[in-house]
């Protein structure tokens, strides 16, 4: 090793002491979640490795037999599998369609509400639904759904003939349940990021526009829109890169025998697979190509982002 590069490091060491000392109010803020970050997500990537292995609780990581892609071809022929990534990609998919523009508008909206008791009640409102657990939620879906719950109740107040039938039993309803029950609890919620972007727009640009005759409409579609592209091109590729998710809490909750033809997602397919059953290795090898695709989809989701956003890259 060449002696002069010794002193140039000496001086860099340095330098990064100096500078992390400087910043040590910072530094201890970040730290703490770099250390959870390795502990929890890296140092565990070790583990994946049992996706190539008939790993069993009689073995160790060492011990486990090697088997190859074996647990791959078992996937690509488990009939159970394929029907639990059709029902991820069609709740994923009315999730989209239905479920993102809703807090663009109900963001816009909020930021079009005067200052007052009023806007605030708005905000507080649309953010409730998101503090509470699935446990909660999931209860009073059950309740709300049954065959004497609130929604038979109020269709037969209006007049509706009525069943007196238990939609959470249905499987043909799941789709529509949980896709809405998800809408409901998470609208509100994701205005945040919207609201604080229209926040820092400037009151001129509005002020301009009035100037020019142009309307409320007119002000939202040419000003207020293109200033949201951003955050909305980022949160289309988070959405994206995530349609083989799922949400496990509510899956769970509202999962029974009587639509678990519908409600069977990946992720309870694995957790049931993996801790209930005891097939760690199955489980794993699904968890690892969920990952894969799930950063396929991210690369091109952000792509075509880049194109729709004249070629600048949110990422």
């Amino acid at each position: 090793m060449n002696v002069a590069t010794k002193p140039k490091r000496t001086e860099r060491l340095k330098r990064w002491f100096k500078q992390f000392f400087e910043q040590w109010e910072l530094q201890t803020m970040v730290w703490p979640g770099v250390i959870f970050m390795v502990i929890f997500n890296f140092i565990p990537i070790y583990g994946l490795s049992i996706a190539f292995k008939s790993y069993t609780v009689m073995d160790t990581m060492q011990t486990a037999p090697w088997v190859g892609f074996d647990n791959f071809e078992i996937i690509l022929k488990d009939k159970f599998f394929w029907d639990s990534v059709v029902n991820t990609l069609a709740i994923s998919f009315l999730k989209i369609i239905i479920g993102f523009a809703l807090p663009i508008i109900l963001a816009i909206m909020i930021f079009e509400l005067r200052q007052g008791p009023f806007k605030k009640l708005v905000q507080t409102i649309s953010y409730m639904p998101y503090f509470l657990s699935w446990i909660v939620l999931g209860g009073m879906l059950i309740n709300w759904l049954s065959t004497t719950g609130l929604l038979n109740t109020i269709l037969a107040g209006l007049g509706f003939e009525i069943r007196n039938q238990n939609y959470l039993l249905d499987a043909d309803n799941y789709y529509w349940i949980a896709v809405l029950s998800d809408i409901w609890k998470n609208t509100g919620w994701g205005t945040i990021l919207y609201l604080a972007t229209l926040s820092k727009i400037d009151p001129t640009y509005y002020e301009a526009a009035k100037i020019d005759g142009a309307s409320r409409m007119q002000q939202t579609t040419r000003i207020t829109l293109p200033m949201l592209r951003g955050i909305i091109s980022l949160n289309l590729i988070l959405t994206i890169s995530g349609l083989l998710g799922s949400n496990l809490d509510q899956t769970m909750v509202l999962i029974n025998s009587q639509n678990r033809s519908k409600a069977e997602v990946i992720n309870s397919y694995v957790f049931d697979m993996g801790i209930a059953q005891g097939d760690f290795s199955y489980a794993t090898a699904v968890g690892l190509g969920v990952s894969l695709v799930s950063v396929i989809l991210l690369i091109i989701s952000n792509q075509m982002t880049k194109r729709l956003n004249d070629n600048t890259s949110v990422l």
